[in-house]
């Protein structure tokens, strides 16, 4: 199977190690399997004999026209994290070259991969439109506003549709080529993490900070102050709005066109988010820190948890006693 790495001028450094090293860790372990999958030939390519990482690192690449006989293109993150400085960059000319190339691609039905600031650049070409896609969580209110034509699901690590594979935040590029792995094998994409020490991760709400996604809109903002220092009252929708001086239509749609959910959904995460610092901090019991976040039952705040965090109360329990023992061991 040929692959093509692009990278491009300022990409994301680890994000292409990442990629190259689990694909020729595969390369490597293969033969460990009794019905090994077909090598990988791994090619990195641009538009200049050596690009430059976002660090200042050059990278040697081949010439971008050996995409045209891939049998998959990955397109790694390049180095920039403030949203209007991505979106001028994936919009201007400077990209113009690999938008163009991402476009005859996908019209020549290869599929294609990327991971976090990555995806702008697929989503800018057009590729992602009509596709469920992922992004990095903290930016996926500045995605979802230039490009509505995508079916945007910030809380997974990986989505794979219409042959097209997109990751999450920076350090997905793992879960990326992973993967890629796993579509050819199963059981080498899962040696390889074990060997590489990688975990599974098939979401990223865990890692959501719901009070940065808010900063994108004032309203969402203003809702999200007043849904802190309620917490640990029932949430009435109707009530929030009248306190932020807006209709509940307002406030529900403003909250559906920024965040991508309800206003309910997006308390539930405050609260599950609430309660993972109480479970990691405090030795409160767990009824105890369900009514802190405006349950009455425990057994709610467990779904939750589970549903919303991939996590449970006592795992977060026991990850705070090891801490704890380790610091004591120091």
């Amino acid at each position: 199977m040929k692959v093509a790495v692009l990278a491009l001028d300022g990409v994301f450094g680890s994000g292409l190690s990442a990629i190259l090293d689990v694909l020729h860790s595969a390369n490597a372990m293969r033969g460990e399997l009794p019905q090994p999958p077909p090598e990988w030939d791994i090619r990195t390519v641009g538009f200049r004999r050596r690009v430059t990482t976002g660090v200042g690192h050059t990278v040697p690449t081949e010439p971008v026209g050996a995409v045209d006989d891939s049998d998959l293109v990955i397109v790694p993150a390049v180095t920039e994290r403030r949203p209007e400085a991505l979106i001028s960059y994936v919009s201007g000319n400077a990209s113009g070259p690999a938008r163009g190339l991402l476009a005859a691609i996908r019209a020549a039905d290869t599929p294609i991969a990327s991971a976090c600031t990555g995806t702008f650049l697929l989503a800018e070409s057009g590729v992602l439109d009509g596709q469920r896609a992922t992004t990095s969580w903290w930016l996926s209110p500045v995605f979802r506003a230039r490009y509505p034509a995508v079916r945007l699901d910030e809380t997974s690590m990986v989505t794979v549709s219409g042959g097209i594979t997109t990751a999450g935040a920076a350090f997905s590029h793992l879960d990326l080529a992973l993967s890629v792995v796993r579509q050819a094998s199963p059981t080498l994409a899962d040696l390889v993490s074990r060997y590489l020490v990688i975990d599974d991760r098939p979401s990223q709400a865990a890692y959501t900070i719901p009070a940065a996604l808010a900063q994108s809109d004032p309203t969402v903002s203003a809702f999200e102050r007043w849904a802190r220092e309620h917490l640990h009252e029932p949430l009435v929708v109707s009530e929030a709005a009248a306190a932020l001086g807006i209709s509940e239509r307002t406030l529900q749609r403003t909250v559906s066109r920024t965040l991508g959910t309800t206003p309910v959904r997006f308390v539930q995460d405050l609260r599950v988010e609430q309660a993972s610092h109480l479970l990691r901090t405090t030795s409160l019991s767990l009824p105890a820190i369900a009514r802190r976040v405006g349950y009455e039952n425990p057994g709610t705040l467990r779904l939750l948890l589970r549903n919303r965090a991939g996590t449970t109360a006592t795992s977060l329990r026991g990850r705070a006693r090891d801490q704890d023992a380790g610091a004591g061991a120091e």
